[in-house]
This record gives structure tokens, C-alpha cells and sequence, in this order.
């Protein structure tokens, strides 16, 4: 949304940054989290799903260039907007699969 606010200009580049890197490691650290729970609980399906996600993101941080830069936030627009359509289309790929899985699961149990 940052994004988009900032292609029609309705918001300066220096408060789109903050506020998108504001977000991005709460956002490593709950995929780290949840492909970590997905492996303790003995979801190794759901687990290998996760994992290139976790690490896209672990690369990105390690390479220092998981955060948005103010200077060059106008260059990279487009591959930003990709980049994030990408990963919220894949989170919800996920999110859909794991209440598939939950609700079959107890569906079994129920029989």
C-alpha cells in the first residue's frame, strides 16, 4: 500500500521507507517462527513449503538488502511492488493450505 501511495505521490519517499522497514523484520521473524513451528509439530510438508520463503528472506537480510533505502526507493519501485505482490500471494497460498490441512485433520479425528 506504501508503494502505491508513493507511485501516485501521495506520500514522501522517507515515510513510505520507514514505514515498510518498520514491518520487515516482525515479518522474518514470524516466518522463521512459523517454519520452526511447522517442524516441531511434525509438519514436514507445510515445513518444506515454507523453507524457500525463510530463505529468501534470511539471504536478503545477510546480503543487506532486505530494507528499503530513501535514496533509491524510486529505481527499485517496480521491482519492489513485484516483490512484495510475490510474497503476498505465497503467504496466502500458505495460509489457505494450513487451514485445508486444519480442517481436514479435524475432520479426520472427528470420524
Amino acid at each position: 500500500m506504501c508503494l502505491a501511495d508513493l507511485e501516485f505521490d501521495y506520500i514522501n519517499p522517507y515515510d513510505s521507507s520507514s514505514r515498510i522497514n518498520r514491518v520487515i523484520l516482525p515479518e522474518f521473524i514470524t516466518q522463521g517462527v512459523l517454519c520452526l513451528f511447522y517442524l516441531v509439530t511434525g509438519h514436514w510438508f507445510m515445513s518444506l513449503l515454507s523453507v524457500p520463503y525463510l530463505y529468501y528472506n534470511v539471504r536478503q537480510y545477510l546480503q543487506r538488502k532486505h530494507l528499503v533505502d530513501v535514496t533509491e526507493i524510486f529505481n527499485l519501485l517496480h521491482w519492489e511492488k513485484k516483490q512484495r505482490l510475490f510474497k503476498l500471494f505465497y503467504l496466502i497460498f500458505l495460509l489457505f493450505l494450513t487451514i485445508f490441512w486444519m480442517i481436514l485433520t479435524a475432520l479426520d479425528e472427528h470420524d
